[in-house]
């Protein structure tokens, strides 16, 4: 009997966990609109960006290109409580921290602790859009802005 109610109650928690990680509009898959897209030379390049829920946590998986064009797969894992967790597959960066606020996202991507990389998120009303506007310095100390939209899939 005890071990039923166990299952029953770890069964709950992770339909819990997948209904409340559903409701939020970042989570899915987005593709890159480039031609609503502002983005200059030095910034990073997301084509395909992947919200999904991994137990707990959130899983991020992009695709895209760095800023000298060479193709990169990012992964992130971890939650949005604004705390850093490893980064891999981007030489420039070797962590990342999301902080949620309703559809809103501000992330930061840090090399050995040092923000190189800055973005707010905003997704649409209707959910089918998401706008990313990042900021980055270059090896010379520049900011280099731009905005990326993406079509959720």
């Amino acid at each position: 009997m005890r071990a039923r109610n166990l299952i029953l109650t770890a069964a709950l928690c992770f339909v819990g966990t997948a209904v409340c990680f559903a409701d939020n509009p970042n989570m899915g898959t987005w593709k890159l609109n480039a031609a609503k897209s502002k983005i200059p030379a030095g910034l990073p390049m997301n084509t395909t960006v992947v919200y999904e829920a991994a137990g707990d946590q959130i899983k991020v998986t992009t695709d895209g290109t760095d800023k000298d064009g060479k193709p990169t797969h990012t992964e992130w894992l971890g939650k949005w409580d604004g705390k850093a967790y490893p980064l891999t597959g981007d030489s420039s960066a070797d962590t990342r921290s999301y902080k949620e606020s309703g559809a809103s996202l501000t992330f930061s991507n840090m090399k050995d602790g040092k923000v190189v990389l800055t973005g707010h998120i905003t997704v649409s009303a209707d959910g089918k859009t998401r706008t990313l506007h990042a900021t980055a310095t270059d090896a010379n100390g520049k900011k280099i802005t731009g905005t990326q939209v993406f079509d959720k899939q």
